[in-house]
């Protein structure tokens, strides 16, 4: 739910910074057999719960990519929620973590069905826990290997979150949550940056489950009337984003007066 190099404030990673990109690029052995490791726990999760479904022609399983994707996979899905349910809630608690945790794109179309299945409350409650499950399962992964990964990938974006969070570390929950509610920086840019430019997991976890409320409204909302949707344009007109800036306008606030009073 689909934005002259600076110093961070901790030393090790100011000296790090500049010369990790060379050092640890490509990953190694290790961190490559990390990742697949972590790769192979979630599939064994999806093969325990495959295998305590009924049989049945599951050929319509996919990761979504499209709203008739989606529209497939509720229409087939509906009648399995009420009888299997704590199946499909685990399945679908595993995809959307993956997806998170592996930055694969498409988690907008699992917010849609989780609003189409569950309805409005408990599927803001379902994207909001499975959302913040995954960015934190992605934030430690990329504290263990991704440093090389965001240097490479996101070398510009990387040195503008390293001067702002910098800048903003006496009331750095208010600017996580600034992030977080708007399209400032992408949500998967976040949850891979955030450990290296040393944002602490507390603030990173609170300001992830408090900021994806909104966001997650929309969308679950959204899902429920499913057949209305002709594009996933349609979720964020002028008005949705509209909102979504003033909430985070709100929650920078005091941290912009803080740094006009110093």
């Amino acid at each position: 739910m689909e934005r002259g190099e600076a110093a961070v404030a901790s030393p090790s990673s100011s000296s790090s910074v500049s010369n990790d990109s060379d050092k640890r690029f490509p990953l190694t052995f290790r961190e490559v057999s990390l990742a697949f490791g972590v790769v192979f726990g979630f599939l064994a999760g999806l093969v325990g719960v495959y295998m305590t479904m009924p049989a049945s022609d599951y050929s319509f399983l996919k990761l979504p990519r499209t709203l008739e994707d989606i529209q497939v996979l509720r229409d087939h899905l509906e009648s399995y929620t009420s009888d299997y349910t704590a199946q499909v809630l685990i399945g679908y608690c595993t995809v959307y973590i993956f997806m998170q945790t592996f930055m694969i794109p498409g988690t907008v179309f699992m917010s849609l069905l989780a609003g189409s299945l569950f309805g409005v409350f408990k599927g803001v409650a379902l994207v909001v826990f499975t959302a913040t499950a995954g960015a934190s399962s992605c934030y430690f992964l990329s504290k263990l290997i991704g440093r090389p990964l965001v240097f490479s990938l996101w070398p510009d974006k990387l040195t503008f979150f390293q001067t702002e969070v910098t800048k903003r570390r006496k009331r750095l929950l208010n600017y996580m949550l600034f992030l977080r509610v708007t399209p400032t920086l992408p949500n998967t840019f976040i949850n891979v940056a955030s450990p290296i430019v040393d944002v602490p997991f507390h603030i990173f976890l609170l300001a992830t489950v408090i900021g994806l409320i909104p966001a997650a409204f929309v969308t679950v909302r959204a899902g429920i009337a499913l057949g209305d949707l002709q594009t996933v344009g349609d979720l964020y007109d002028f008005q949705s984003i509209a909102t979504l800036f003033l909430i985070g306008a709100v929650s920078v606030t005091p941290a912009l007066i803080g740094n006009n009073a110093n």
